[in-house]
């Protein structure tokens, strides 16, 4: 029987793949970008360090109160927003863009261009 790779068992390769090129430093930390079917997630890490220095998801109060599906496109574009938001309180405004192994297209192209019209620059 023909036992077919799963697609997220792909998607950890391709992000190893990248993650081996993406490294965020304290001058331009890393903005990494997770989705699930029904949540979005992206946070703003510090490799050097290790540490998260902003983070914002569909699972925040705010957010959830907006929306009626987390896992659609208008959730994405918020939890871009606020990511950006929180970046910006903490004095961040470049980053490396981190796609989770993802295609850049749906919510991750949506929670990207929110961030950067939010301010983040990359």
């Amino acid at each position: 029987m023909i036992q077919k790779e799963s697609k997220n068992a792909k998607r950890k390769v391709r992000h190893v793949r990248v993650r081996r090129k993406v490294f965020g430093t304290p001058e331009r930390p890393r903005l990494s970008v997770y989705r699930s079917l029904s949540n979005m997630y992206a946070q703003i890490i510090d490799d050097s360090t290790g540490t998260t220095l902003a983070s914002a998801s569909t699972l925040d109060k705010d957010i959830k109160a907006k929306v009626n599906n987390a896992g659609n496109k208008e959730a994405a574009k918020l939890v871009g927003e606020a990511v950006a938001k929180k970046a910006a309180e903490k004095g961040i405004d470049k980053v490396v863009f981190d796609r989770g192994g993802y295609i850049y297209h749906g919510r991750i192209k949506e929670l990207a261009e929110a961030a950067r019209e939010a301010g983040l620059q990359f």
